[in-house]
């Protein structure tokens, strides 16, 4: 929710010159996936957010949503493994440049629209990752401690 409620702000509040910077880190980012090295993906993406979120123009809530990206880091990890090991997603970097589009033109709704589908999409690679890695081993029946 944070992330629509920032990039709704952002398409309805946006300057030439947030812009500009929003654009830069998508650059930034896209330079960074090309690495291949997940702390330096992590980071741009981040930054790229963060640039929306402060073209929002609420500091409250642009503090709130670095915090949840701050946490968000550690998952995007388990994203990215999803990817490499799967190739079955693809990396969103489609997504932020129609998201950057959409607040340069300053559609509001399709702004909204996009960020709810990206942050859809980075949460189902994660379960799908959490499933395949962490729960086959995983017995749900009773433990035996518990008889």
């Amino acid at each position: 929710m944070a992330q629509r409620m920032n990039t709704w702000l952002t398409a309805e509040l946006r300057t030439d010159a947030d812009l500009k910077v929003i654009a830069k880190r998508q650059k930034e980012f896209e330079a960074a996936v090309k690495t291949g090295n997940h702390l330096q993906m992590s980071e741009a993406n981040k930054q790229f957010h963060l640039a929306i979120t402060h073209a929002g123009k609420n500091l409250c809530l642009a503090s709130f949503y670095e915090r949840l990206l701050n946490q968000g880091q550690r998952m995007l990890h388990l994203h990215f493994e999803y990817l490499e090991r799967t190739h079955e997603g693809y990396l969103l970097t489609d997504e932020h440049n129609q998201m950057l589009e959409a607040i340069r033109a300053k559609n509001v709704d399709l702004a909204d629209e996009l960020a709810h589908a990206h942050t859809r999409q980075f949460q189902q690679n994660c379960i799908n990752f959490m499933r395949r890695n962490c729960t086959t081993d995983v017995s749900l029946g009773r433990p035996k401690a518990a008889e």
